[in-house]
């Protein structure tokens, strides 16, 4: 069974912010990562179950899932046949609140 993917409008912004910091340093890596972090995206389509629930999990009363990308975690949810990308987010970051959904 193939899932439907969207990314929200929080986690593209997530990308592109992390793209722009890594850029600062090196801009050839930070194209890089974003076409990487895309295509790791894209691969919930298959299976995203296999993914383990997040920490966020318990504060939403949701099944939050992460997938780990690198030194980031990506955020999301399952609902029936589509996979939302809720957030991407550094691993040094703090687990994300349900006032920053």
């Amino acid at each position: 069974m193939s899932f439907k993917v969207v990314v929200q409008s929080e986690a593209e912004e997530d990308l592109k912010e992390a793209a722009r910091w890594i850029a600062q340093y090196s801009p050839d890596k930070a194209t890089l990562w974003y076409f990487d972090a895309t295509e790791t995206i894209e691969s919930l389509e298959n299976f995203p179950a296999r993914c383990p629930l997040a920490p966020e999990s318990k504060k939403f009363g949701a099944e939050i899932r992460h997938l780990i990308f690198g030194k980031h975690r990506i955020l999301f949810l399952i609902e029936d046949e589509t996979v939302y990308v809720l957030r991407v987010k550094h691993q040094a970051q703090d687990v994300i609140r349900p006032d920053e959904e």
